[in-house]
């Protein structure tokens, strides 16, 4: 079955340099887009990067521009997003999910991972 596993979340201080993984199974991963969203205490959920399926497109939230890369690995069906200079306002559960199209909207994307936690914090 479709399975998407995010890692590398935790406690990081202000300024950290954390990467996050995407590890996706049970489906061609290299024919799908992959998003990255995120969800803090309180707030909607927000899209923040995406990659297409030939790494052709790339998108980045204004709010992370310049401070994150996503990147995929076909050979080992991943996804990474390396955050860096974090501040606290970064600070949410992060969450992969699979679209067969590149777009930020959440509906394109049927399947999702648990999440990661990210807190930010001194």
């Amino acid at each position: 079955q479709v399975q998407l596993v995010e890692s590398g979340g935790g406690l990081v201080q202000p300024g950290g340099s954390p990467r996050l993984s995407c590890a996706a199974s049970g489906f061609t991963f290299e024919a799908y887009a992959i998003g990255w969203f995120r969800q803090a205490p309180g707030k909607e959920r927000e899209g923040v990067s995406y990659i297409s399926r030939s790494e052709s497109s790339i998108y980045y939230a204004d709010s992370v521009k310049g401070r994150f890369t996503i990147s995929r690995d076909n050979a080992k069906n991943t996804v990474y997003l390396q955050m860096n200079s974090l501040k606290p306002e970064d600070t949410a559960v992060y969450y992969c999910a699979r679209s067969l199209i590149p777009t930020m909207r959440s509906t394109a994307y049927a399947y999702w991972g648990q999440g990661t936690q990210v807190t930010v914090t001194s």
